[in-house]
């Protein structure tokens, strides 16, 4: 689910967070992309001109395969180099809230709409209901980390949620983004997040690029207020409080600056509504007395565990980005054509000119950026620009210069 109502409100209220990128500007740039979320993607999306899944000609299904490899070299085209993040062990709280086996139950009840509505249904309906009951397989995850490793690919599995990792991996300057369509990255606290770049081509849709700095700037709050915020629209760890909607959750925090103060006037309010309703009805008992009228209240759910989820979003389990290696390799294109072609289908011809194209890649030197070399120079006869931390004279030292991105 993500951050239910994110990208909206900060569409609203911190446009400048938000800029539409052309795939060709990110050349040279490494992203840390959230493998099970591309894996769920191309499960739904990568399919037959009837609506099918792919398939090999023994029944197993490919779509995920033929989205890794194709969309991987796709990135490889122009200039970028991905590594993939796989989900690990999903926190105890989620296991609480019982949301895997609520996205179960709604797969079970879509396999049983399917079965009622075959013969009345139309082709549109019918392949929502079948996309509805997707769900990735450990055989699944298996075969795309082989595939990646015979690309010659990263990949890694994360101790816990993928786009945790993918978002430590990009501060600690490992990558210069996280690839996901999850809101929840920027939550979890990647300086950039990059939305639909693993999305298909033919529906030419830009790469979305959202600022966190730029974002908190604007909404004019520290971190640990914008996760708080998005605790409150709502996330995977906790359902949205009905009757609160993004431009009303925004205003909570900051007129109450922590969701701790929100959840004490929202539940105080509640126990005086209570007992207005209580008084209503003793009244409504009485000869002359008038029924209470229904107004919309805003209900905390019994069971939001907002400070647990708050610790998995402001500490979540990671791997040091520091510590990761991350080496792209020449592809082992024997044993990638055996699995792709002779396992399953693939044309050999097309599997044979990817790999040289992933052996163009990393035999290729990196192209440095040239913003990573270069400065904006003022204009001659201009003023010169003030700068932070100009050196005194005293000190005869220059400040130290930020590095480039990755």
């Amino acid at each position: 689910m993500g951050i239910k109502g994110l990208t909206s409100l900060l569409s609203d209220e911190a446009p400048s967070c938000i800029k539409q990128l052309d795939i060709k500007t990110l050349f040279g740039r490494k992203v840390a992309i959230d493998a099970s979320m591309s894996l769920y993607q191309f499960l739904i999306a990568v399919r037959q001109a009837d609506g099918q899944q792919m398939m090999s000609e023994s029944g197993e299904i490919t779509s995920h395969l033929l989205g890794f490899f194709y969309r991987t070299l796709r990135m490889i085209d122009y200039g970028i180099k991905p590594v993939y993040v796989f989900d690990g062990k999903p926190p105890d709280l989620k296991k609480e809230v019982a949301q895997l086996a609520q996205r179960f139950g709604r797969r079970e009840e879509a396999r049983e709409q399917e079965e009622e509505q075959k013969d009345i249904a139309d082709a549109e309906k019918l392949d929502q209901l079948a996309r509805r009951q997707v769900r990735p397989t450990r055989e699944h995850n298996a075969e795309v980390q082989r595939l990646l490793s015979l690309m010659g690919i990263p990949w890694i599995v994360a101790p816990c949620e993928a786009e945790a990792q993918c978002a430590e991996l990009a501060r600690a300057g490992k990558v210069y983004a996280a690839g996901s369509e999850d809101m929840d990255t920027l939550t979890f606290g990647t300086p950039i997040l990059l939305k639909n770049l693993t999305a298909s081509e033919q529906k030419k849709l830009p790469v979305t690029e959202i600022n966190l700095s730029k974002a908190l700037e604007e909404l004019d709050m520290p971190m640990q207020q914008f996760i708080d915020l998005c605790m409150l629209l709502g996330c995977d760890y906790l359902d949205p409080i009905k009757g609160i909607g993004p431009k009303k959750a925004l205003k909570l925090i900051r007129e109450h600056k922590s969701l701790d103060q929100v959840l004490e006037v929202l539940q105080s309010g509640e126990r005086m509504k209570n007992e207005e309703v209580h008084e209503s009805n003793i009244l409504a008992d009485e000869p002359n007395g008038e029924a209470p009228k229904k107004r919309g209240a805003i209900q905390v759910p019994e069971f939001w565990p907002y400070q647990e989820a708050r610790v998995l979003f402001r500490d979540p389990q990671v791997q040091d980005g520091n510590t990761v290696q991350l080496k792209w390799d020449h592809p082992k294109t024997d044993e990638l054509v055996q699995f792709l072609c002779a396992d399953k289908g693939f044309s050999e011809d097309r599997v044979r000119r990817g790999c040289e194209k992933l052996s163009k890649a990393v035999g290729q030197k990196q192209q440095g950026r040239l913003d990573g070399f270069f400065t904006v120079q003022p204009r001659q006869g201009a003023a010169p620009p003030k700068r932070k931390n100009a050196p005194t004279p005293a000190s005869g030292k220059a400040p130290r210069g930020k590095s480039a991105r990755s």
